[in-house]
Formats: C-alpha cells, sequence, structure tokens
C-alpha cells in the first residue's frame, strides 16, 4: 500500500503587498491542512524593446532574471523574515505568469493568488487572476488587499 502524497498549496508571488496577504493566508491554511506550501515567481524576459530606445540601457537576460529572483526573495523576506521555513519551497518560472500558474495548479491541492483591490468602480480582477479564475486545475483562493507594493521592512509571520 503506498502512502497518499501530501497536498501541496501553490502560492503565486509578486512583489505586491496582496502576494504578501495571499502568503500569509496561505501559510496558515498549510498549517490547517498540513500541507506543503510552494511559491511560484513567473518572469518574462523583455526580448521585444522599441527600436529608438538606447541598447546600451536594455538589462540582459540575466539581469533580468537577477532582478526576478530579487522580487522572489523580497516576498520571502516580507513574510519570513531572512529565511523561509523548512518545508516552504519556493521557484523561479520563466513564462507569462497564467501559463505557468496554471500549469502549476495540475498537481496542487489549492492555488493562492493575491490581487490588489479595485481601484474604481466596473474594475475587475487583473489578467492573470482572470485567467487562472478560468483555467486552474484546482481551487483557487483570491486574496485582495487594498495596500500596493510591498513593505520588505515588516515580517508577517512564520510558517
Amino acid at each position: 500500500m503506498t502512502q497518499p502524497r501530501q497536498q501541496r498549496i501553490v502560492v503565486g508571488v509578486d512583489r505586491s503587498a496582496a502576494a504578501v496577504a495571499a502568503l500569509q493566508w496561505a501559510v496558515a491554511e498549510a498549517r490547517l491542512r498540513g500541507a506543503a506550501l510552494h511559491l511560484v515567481h513567473a518572469w518574462e524576459p523583455v526580448t521585444h524593446r522599441a527600436p529608438y530606445a538606447v541598447p546600451h540601457d536594455w538589462p540582459t537576460d540575466e539581469e533580468q532574471r537577477l532582478r526576478a529572483h530579487g522580487d522572489l526573495s523580497a516576498v520571502i523576506f516580507a513574510a519570513f523574515g531572512c529565511k523561509a521555513p523548512a518545508g516552504v519551497t519556493q521557484e523561479l518560472a520563466e513564462g507569462p505568469a497564467e501559463r505557468v500558474l496554471i500549469d502549476r495548479s495540475l498537481d496542487a491541492g489549492l492555488l493562492v493568488l493575491g490581487a490588489i483591490a479595485p481601484q474604481s468602480p466596473g474594475e475587475t480582477a487583473g489578467p492573470v487572476v482572470r485567467a487562472c479564475m478560468r483555467s486552474a486545475r484546482c481551487p483557487l483562493v483570491i486574496i485582495s488587499s487594498a495596500a500596493g507594493s510591498l513593505r520588505a521592512d515588516a515580517p508577517v509571520g512564520a510558517f
């Protein structure tokens, strides 16, 4: 008889305060479920540049990857302090966030995303959240936050 696999909660993160709020919620949910927590930060290299842009100002693919890694590290620091606790995995994935998160939802028990609260009447969730609402292959939780950008000076808790 095989052991059942531990459930996995996937959290899509970026540099927003909403992502930190989603991570904070997911930490509590993972504790309740005894689930593993997997953080995913998707990034796309900028390959199409305006023909009038100065070429020496263009970041290289490696510089863009390092910037994305810094974004992931900033969210982890904001949520956990200097180091993510044991049992929390992280992934820096190259590709459109919608596609990456939908792909990661295939073997997840739950997908958690943060969304900044709409700023005007009639405004809906952003394109990543809308795509995941349509196509995620597991239950989706959206944590709303009226806050805008990440404050990396205040950890929100430990796993």
